[in-house]
């Protein structure tokens, strides 16, 4: 399994930010896509169709990890949680 260091380091990895839109204005992970843990079965389709690792984070990692249980039980293989923006902010890109 890979680290969620790794998977940042790879282009191909959709990073999405499940908080609330006024969480996400005050400050979010560079280049995280926003999609708000409720409307998140929304964008299922083109989440599969992309096709790619995903890492999910929130503020804390409660709602992160509901997202990734949810793909997962959508057939989504690839998600991760990546905890709280505080541990996202921990990992750049290197």
């Amino acid at each position: 399994m890979k680290t969620i260091q790794e998977l940042i380091n790879e282009p191909d990895t959709i990073i999405i930010d499940v908080r609330t839109t006024s969480e996400y204005t005050v400050s979010h992970y560079p280049g995280a896509i926003h999609i708000p843990l409720d409307e998140l079965p929304k964008h299922l389709g083109t989440l599969k169709a992309e096709n790619k690792p995903v890492i999910l984070y929130c503020r804390s990692g409660n709602r992160s990890g509901i997202g990734m249980n949810f793909l997962h039980q959508q057939g989504l293989k690839e998600v991760y949680n990546g905890g709280g923006l505080t541990d996202m902010l921990f990992y750049q890109k290197q």
